[in-house]
């Protein structure tokens, strides 16, 4: 899939240490992820592998051979029960949000969900007071469910979740 000069696709080991630099930054800069210590190069092709041997998309935004973004969906709990629920992750160089990647990427990572039969999509969203994530998923037709409160501690501050579902058997405009 290609928008606006950015092919989204399925994300290779070659990609990992960009991937790495991508998520280190916000592990580094930010409270949008409760990780604070950044995962290495290593850890995302485990990742990556692990996902892609289940099935579950992993998927790469890039600019030629320039990763931008990636996104992915993992198991959203070990049980049998949850096997058509997944939590969806995704994160943007700097550099590019705000320009649409990081539609197109939750754009494709929902219709590769769709193909594996997927029900369920949930996201776990820090709030850390910029409304793009959760606007983002508004945006695709998750619906909030719930909000954690005072669930993480990092930098020096207490921060909430926001829970948002997205059934994928509803249509596209809707969602719950």
């Amino acid at each position: 899939m290609t928008t606006d000069g950015v092919t989204i696709c399925s994300a290779t080991a070659a990609d990992a240490p960009a991937i790495a630099g991508i998520f280190g930054y916000y592990v580094i800069n930010s409270v949008a992820t409760f990780e604070e210590t950044p995962p290495t190069a290593a850890d995302w092709w485990r990742r990556l592998d692990a996902l892609t041997a289940r099935g579950l998309p992993f998927l790469a935004a890039k600019t030629g051979d320039e990763v931008n973004g990636f996104a992915y969906a993992a198991p959203w709990r070990p049980k049998p029960a949850y096997r058509q629920t997944v939590e969806d992750t995704i994160y943007l160089a700097p550099e590019v949000t705000g320009k649409g990647v990081g539609r197109a990427l939750l754009a494709a990572l929902l219709q590769r969900c769709r193909e594996r039969d997927v029900r369920q999509v949930v996201a776990v969203i820090a709030d850390t007071g910029d409304p793009a994530s959760t606007a983002l998923h508004r945006s695709a037709g998750f619906a909030q469910v719930g909000r954690l409160v005072s669930v993480g501690y990092k930098h020096g501050r207490w921060i909430d979740t926001v829970l948002m579902q997205r059934d994928l058997a509803a249509p596209d405009h809707g969602g719950r």
